[in-house]
């Protein structure tokens, strides 16, 4: 073969290779004007999502174009998100409001929102900054695995309810902001999932409406502040949850009632050497014990 006849096959190459990857092209771009006139709306994100419910079978998918015009509890004017006023009659709303709201009932009594939270102002060490983000991420990578929703907070909903306290307006509001959540479960900010495969046991918390981590003989023995670990338990959606939000928020620091309950749960726990109400201790003075059920933590 002469260098001549060379160069004319390569050239000869190259031009069916650019013929070929030009007619692909133009098939691809023909399917997509073709499925934009059979599809109402076109879109990759549609293809990701029906991908994404292929492979979660569990997962629902909200129509919000379902929606029922008729009147729910968002429509009260006096609906508050605040701690400060009690709602009440909460379970016939929610129930009224998933009615009306058909494509939330799939899977509602296995819906989890987890909820967190730090300040609003940055760490005075840049390293916390650096670690609650990792923390944050743990938690999103946890609740894609297992197709829970997340919502992080980063403000004082009250803003007498600082540090630990912050939690409860959070909390509560997740519950009125979110009627198809079933379950909240709220996860302190420094708090990291170690087995991601870990699922809930909703059939063990059935009859449930509070789980907390704790050590019951701490509790009821030894009446030990620190025998609840109220970084991290779940609540479900209900009156009952709201009355005891309530309950135990009358404990905290934005109540007239702070600085006697600090005298009583100090009093009530002998090893609590601080008189401050706190969160924890607050729980456990709570009358709510036949409806939690309280983990043994080993």
């Amino acid at each position: 073969m002469t260098k001549q006849d060379y160069r004319t096959k390569v050239a000869s190459f190259f031009s069916d290779g650019f013929v070929f990857v030009g007619g692909t092209l133009v098939a691809v771009l023909v399917f997509l004007a073709i499925w934009s006139f059979i599809s109402p709306n076109p879109s990759f994100s549609t293809i990701m999502m029906s991908k994404s419910n292929t492979l979660n079978s569990k997962s629902a998918v909200f129509n919000l174009n379902q929606d029922s015009q008729e009147p729910t509890f968002y429509d009260d004017q006096d609906l508050n998100y605040g701690i400060e006023k009690p709602i009440k009659n909460w379970d016939e709303k929610r129930s009224k409001w998933l009615k009306l709201h058909p494509t939330f009932n799939h899977g509602v009594k296995e819906r989890i929102l987890v909820v967190s939270g730090s300040q609003s102002m940055p760490c005075k060490n840049p390293m916390g900054d650096h670690l609650l983000l990792r923390f944050y991420k743990n938690k999103v990578d946890y609740c894609r695995i297992h197709g829970y929703d997340i919502f992080y907070n980063n403000v004082l909903l009250q803003p007498k309810m600082f540090f630990f306290w912050a939690k409860m307006p959070a909390v509560r509001a997740a519950m009125v902001a979110h009627p198809e959540a079933e379950w909240i479960w709220w996860v302190d900010s420094d708090a990291a999932f170690t087995d991601m495969d870990f699922k809930l046991p909703l059939e063990k918390y059935k009859d449930h409406n509070f789980v907390v981590y704790g050590w019951p003989k701490l509790i009821y023995e030894k009446k030990s502040w620190t025998g609840l670990n109220a970084g991290v338990f779940l609540i479900r959606n209900c009156q009952w949850s709201m009355d005891l939000i309530e309950a135990w928020a009358k404990m905290g620091p934005q109540s007239t009632e702070y600085d006697k309950w600090g005298q009583i749960l100090q009093s009530t726990f002998k090893d609590k050497n601080f008189p401050q109400s706190d969160d924890q201790s607050a729980f456990s003075g709570t009358h709510f014990k036949p409806h939690i059920d309280v983990i043994e933590t080993v």
